[in-house]
């Protein structure tokens, strides 16, 4: 019996699910169609890329970075609070440290912009700065695990902002985040990511709504005083502290600086000049989100605001100031908008990544593909994927997840300040001193950060990706070396070997005389008179006999050979024909098999039918001079 309302959701998803996929089958065309949109020539693929004025650009391409300030402070303070009140101070220089990191990085990606106008990523970065193909797939395997992480975390976090408004949901936090990825999914399968100017506001609204915040919170304490009844003492060494812990609160602060990269990938939008453009960009974009960073984390440690399940420390503090009314549900609904748009923007930096690897012979060459869309429509279906098992796995939980994320950015930012510094030394050019200096100091930082969180969350997960990160690796260096191979083994001598006729013997399988026979032998026929064999299998020798008679009754179309099959299966004495075929000195040629096969008009009535032509196909792939044809035959009823 059900007797809990998340059960009877369940069972209607499970319900909704099965009729889906029944839908789906039998409708495919239709469904796709409604739910991604008609397909798109390739022509319209450079018209969906408008050019975009900069501060049109801040708002799209900061969703990422800029909605992590809803989390970030807050990850820092739950470290901090297991040592009590006392240590709660500590997060105002811990912000102080990740805001000046947020200039550093920020100032290190100004000078990839000048190196890479045409947008220089980690990986590009790398690739053009190392031989060592392997330092560039560290760039880009730290990054598609960071892409994935950040689906998963914004969409929890989000879903975490509603719980807190609204308790009632929380039992339904994972489905629910599960529902947001598939409708991200939608989105982006449909090209509406690449081209939708409008999701520029909901990040204006929440940029405003915590700016509202952090001010009304200034106010409050001229009001009230900067130190309040609530207000934890400061500059107070609680016993049990250590450099680990205050490390650990820093790494896990210092997940709000995930995304920075964005703009520097995405130079070729801006409009003319592209590059000051960019740089506005960052530096409005560096100090809104040290303003909001720095404002919110004081707030935080003035009202004494700790970490509860089920309700986040931007939900308590909010609450603090505005109650529950109006303009607490309005900055609730915007984290929820931004955190989701963050996630999305997330959608088209992993597909065009993957797709740039893949090109380069790394990842399976089908993230290549474009859909009907013109998106890489594989590789947002596997970063949906993964991110939906990861917040399964972690039921929705922020924090839960938090340990895993920002190592691989941080890896990935190291790389590309590397090879930054190869690039200076090596094409210099004017002032270059001065951007060498500038991104050896972020190489310094960036690769102690990385180490800080390997070291810090390595217990609480981390070791998960830095597990995941050799293996992507590895399994790359594998595809590249298996695409190496087979472009060595099909390369041709084109003055030398030339195409000429093989001699083929062509078998078809029959299983008795009728239409579906009929139609496959006149196939057959049409190909070649010589060289045909009809092969029957029989089960025992009455219906071997029978077949015999009818064949003769038919006129004989080309010569019939029937096996006998001891154990029920085509199979076994198929398979020893076509060896014993092969075998021989006489028959040094390529072998032909036809399988008939009928299409039902309904696709359930496949069920009722035994699967031959498919086993056989998969059984005859292990033959290296088979060639495997099928003649179909539809039926009408």
């Amino acid at each position: 019996m059900l007797t809990h309302p998340a059960q009877v959701i369940e069972l209607l998803l499970a319900i909704i699910a099965v009729f889906g996929i029944w839908f789906s089958i039998s409708n495919f065309n239709s469904v796709k169609r409604a739910l991604i949109g008609r397909p798109m020539r390739t022509a319209e693929l450079h018209a969906q890329h408008n050019k975009l004025i900069w501060y049109i650009a801040l708002p799209i391409l900061s969703a990422d970075l800029y909605s992590s300030v809803a989390y970030g402070p807050e990850a820092g303070i739950t470290e901090l609070v297991k040592l009590g009140n006392e240590a709660k101070w500590y997060i105002i220089p811990i912000t102080i440290s990740t805001i000046i990191l947020l200039f550093i990085l920020i100032l290190s990606y100004i000078m990839g912009i000048l190196a890479y106008p045409s947008g220089g990523g980690a990986y590009a970065i790398a690739k053009d700065n190392f031989k060592q193909r392997w330092v560039s797939l560290i760039a880009s395997s730290s990054l598609l695990v960071d892409y994935i992480l950040t689906v998963a975390v914004s969409v929890s976090a989000a879903l975490e902002a509603i719980v807190s408004a609204y308790p009632i949901v929380a039992p339904y936090e994972t489905v629910l985040a599960i529902l947001c990825v598939f409708l991200l999914l939608m989105v982006n399968l449909r090209g509406v990511a690449e081209s939708a100017k409008i999701f520029a506001w909901p990040t204006f609204g929440f940029m405003a709504c915590m700016l509202l915040l952090v001010f009304t919170g200034f106010f409050d304490e001229v009001k009230h005083g900067f130190v309040q009844p609530s207000t934890p003492p400061f500059g107070t060494v609680p016993e049990g502290i250590t450099i680990l812990l205050i490390l650990k609160a820093f790494s896990s602060a210092c997940s709000a600086l995930t995304g920075i990269e964005t703009i520097s990938n995405a130079v070729p939008i801006f409009r003319e000049p592209q590059q000051k453009n960019a740089i506005k960009t960052y530096i409005a974009l560096g100090t809104i989100t040290s303003i909001t960073l720095l404002g919110f984390a004081y707030h935080l440690y003035v009202r004494g605001i700790s970490p509860a399940p089920g309700n986040t420390m931007l939900s308590q503090l909010t609450e603090d100031y505005f109650g529950h009314g109006i303009i607490y549900q309005i900055i609730i609904w915007f984290t929820f908008i931004v955190l989701i748009l963050a996630a999305n923007s997330t959608f088209t930096g992993f597909s065009q990544l993957a797709a740039i690897v893949a090109a380069d012979g790394f990842l399976p060459r089908g993230l290549t593909n474009r859909g009907d869309r013109l998106g890489y429509s594989n590789g947002i279906i596997a970063l949906a994927a993964t991110a939906s098992l990861l917040i399964i796995a972690f039921h929705a939980h922020t924090n839960a997840l938090i340990p895993l994320y920002a190592i691989g950015v941080f890896l990935s930012f190291s790389v590309a300040q590397f090879g930054l510094i190869k690039r200076w030394r090596r094409v210099k050019g004017p002032q270059w001193k001065i951007k060498l200096a500038i991104n050896t100091v972020g190489a310094i930082i960036t690769s102690i950060v990385a180490v800080i969180f390997g070291v810090t969350k390595f217990t609480g997960g981390a070791w998960v990706v830095l597990i995941v990160i050799p293996a992507i690796i590895f399994f790359s260096m594998a595809i590249h070396h298996h695409y190496q191979n087979i472009a060595d083994e099909l390369k041709i001598d084109i003055n030398t070997l030339k195409p000429k006729g093989n001699r083929v013997i062509t078998i078809v399988l029959v299983s008795g005389v009728h239409r579906v026979v009929h139609n496959t032998l006149s196939f057959a026929l049409g190909i070649s008179h010589d060289n045909l064999l009809a092969v029957y299998v029989g089960f025992d020798d009455d219906s071997m006999k029978r077949m015999e008679t009818k064949w003769e009754e038919w006129g004989n179309p080309c010569r019939l050979i029937t096996l006998k099959s001891k154990y029920r299966s085509v199979l076994e004495p198929f398979s020893r024909l076509i060896k014993m075929i092969e075998e021989k000195e006489e028959y040094k040629s390529q072998i032909q098999v036809v399988i008939p096969q009928f299409i039902p008009k309904k696709w359930w009535h496949n069920l009722l039918h035994n699967q031959t032509a498919l086993l056989l196909r998969l059984w005859l792939y292990r033959h290296k001079d088979v060639v495997i044809t099928t003649v179909p035959y539809h039926l009408k009823k």
